[in-house]
């Protein structure tokens, strides 16, 4: 007789969390799951009522695990808030690199959430950064209260940068990169805000009255606002004024709005890369001038980035394997002017950097709702070099006296 794993329940989890994961909850049907673990439709249902609940499950189940490695620190007595942040982020790198090939469920796929499960798991990750926020504040009492959160923001995302690629690196030479990187960020003398006098720079410019236009701006907008799968052709085209039979006269299909709005970021992205390279005589200075530039894209088209980073395995088998090309060969440009800062690492360890300070760039631009003001923008370029460069040999306690 044939009996039942007792562990079948989190065999199902972990099935499920890494198909989420790889191709979004929308890509994902319970029958795959099911036969992925050997089992039948009906089989698994009598473990989970629905693909919901076992979504939910996943994503639940991936910040409970940070979470975990966050609260064992909150009961050690410990005087040296140095040694528990480098501590809880060592926990925290471990716990990362361990779900590594689960952890676009919470950055891309929680959006799939109902509002009030949504607002449980964030108020799981806002106490992990609020426990990272409060050890910055004691090593760095010159900053803000705002000024920590940017820092622990920069911490998460620089350590979770690892969920969005799949290049191969030793977990224990991973370990001490991100480490290292965290310790740049935690060293970063940002410049001051003055948020009384500073405005956000106004976009300039004339509303287009390009009908395929329009409707690219009004797609990448909601699907940034609500994800690709929870967008209809008929919504794109009321936003933009344009029926439906309109929206079909340019684009034939709405994957194929995605795939225009990639095409843009892409292109938009390799422009910058040659601009910067074209404007540049040392590597020092080719480096600051992609950060500078790729930064000024990210707030001034963050919606469009973010679809950018996050959507693309919605895109069509035609469109992915060259769109994925494009991107690597814009990483790879970054890389290769790393590498020549960093001759102590590989090629695929800059690469990892490169991913990480991207990255960044997205999330604190969010925390800081992309307020396009100069500071902020300095900001995140400042943060985005710690992560590339290094802070130089600059300690904590030199940088906040």
């Amino acid at each position: 007789m044939r009996r039942r794993p007792k562990n079948r329940k989190a065999q199902i989890a972990a099935v499920a969390a890494e198909a989420f994961s790889e191709r979004g909850y929308h890509g994902v049907s319970i029958d795959e799951i099911a036969k992925t673990v050997g089992i039948s439709g009906p089989a698994l249902y009598r473990h989970f009522p629905n693909k919901y609940a076992l979504f939910l499950h996943a994503v639940n189940e991936l910040a409970d695990s940070l979470g975990a490695a966050v609260d064992e620190f909150d009961a050690v007595d410990n005087t040296d808030p140095s040694d528990t942040l480098d501590r809880l982020l060592s926990a925290t790198i471990r716990t990362t690199i361990a779900n590594r090939r689960t952890g676009g469920l919470y950055r891309w796929e929680r959006r799939y959430l109902s509002k009030d499960d949504g607002l449980q798991v964030r108020d799981k990750m806002v106490a992990i950064n609020r426990r990272l926020a409060h050890l910055a504040a004691q090593l760095r009492p010159d900053l803000t209260d705002s000024d920590d959160v940017v820092l622990s923001t920069a911490l998460l995302s620089t350590i979770g940068s690892i969920t969005t690629h799949r290049a191969p690196l030793s977990n224990r030479r991973l370990q001490q990169l991100l480490l290292d990187a965290c310790h740049s960020i935690l060293a970063t003398p940002l410049v001051p805000v003055d948020s009384d006098s500073e405005e956000p720079q106004a976009k300039s410019g004339l509303a287009t009255s390009n009908k395929r236009e329009v409707l690219l701006h009004e797609a990448v907008l909601l699907f940034d606002a609500r994800g690709y799968h929870d967008v209809s052709i008929e919504e794109i085209g009321a936003a933009a004024g344009i029926n439906a039979s309109g929206v079909y006269r340019h684009f034939p299909s709405k994957a194929d709005l995605l795939a225009a709005a990639f095409h843009r970021a892409g292109d938009r992205v390799a422009m910058s890369v040659e601009s910067a390279l074209t404007g540049s005589s040392t590597p020092d200075q080719a480096l600051e001038h992609l950060v500078d530039v790729f930064v000024r894209l990210a707030f001034d088209h963050s919606e469009l980035m973010s679809v950018y980073f996050a959507e693309i395995g919605n895109l069509p088998k035609a469109h992915r394997s060259d769109l994925r090309n494009i991107q690597r060969l814009n990483i790879e440009e970054w890389a290769r002017i790393v590498a020549e800062l960093r001759a102590d690492l590989s090629a695929v360890e800059c690469r990892f950097l490169v991913h990480a300070a991207l990255i960044l760039s997205l999330d604190v631009g969010q925390v800081m709702h992309f307020r396009r003001t100069e500071s902020n923008q300095r900001r995140v370029q400042q943060l985005m070099l710690a992560v590339l460069v290094g802070n130089r040999g600059v300690p904590v306690e030199e940088v906040s006296s």
